[in-house]
């Protein structure tokens, strides 16, 4: 019932800037943390920035000063604007979730592609 969505990947050129976002629906009640991921070719899922209800923020050393996360409680939208992009960036990027419907449970999004050319 639950579904998270991505939205905002493509292609950008080195030095550049792209913003995320990510929405969820369904039955919710409300949104404990969010947070993005990412996954490049050949390579784990890894962390990249999440931010708390309390509105506190983490974030991986590689983006930490190039990207800012950023949530909207009234829509439950979330985003990640990126910029100084890199082509390390490059990578498929994930929305991730607790949500508490009638059970608290984490979720994923199906993700974004954000290449980023040299």
């Amino acid at each position: 019932q639950v579904q998270l969505v991505e939205s905002g990947g493509g292609l950008v050129q080195a030095g550049g800037s792209l913003t995320l976002s990510c929405g969820a629906s369904g039955d919710i009640r409300w949104i404990s943390k969010m947070g993005w991921y990412r996954q490049a070719p050949g390579k784990e899922r890894e962390f990249v920035a999440e931010i708390m209800s309390s509105g506190t923020t983490y974030y991986a050393d590689s983006v930490k000063g190039r990207f800012t996360i950023s949530r909207n409680n009234a829509d439950n939208t979330m985003s990640l604007q990126m910029t100084s992009l890199k082509s390390e960036d490059t990578a498929v990027y994930y929305c991730n979730a607790d949500i508490q419907t009638w059970v608290l449970a984490n979720y994923w999004g199906q993700g974004t592609q954000v290449t980023v050319s040299s």
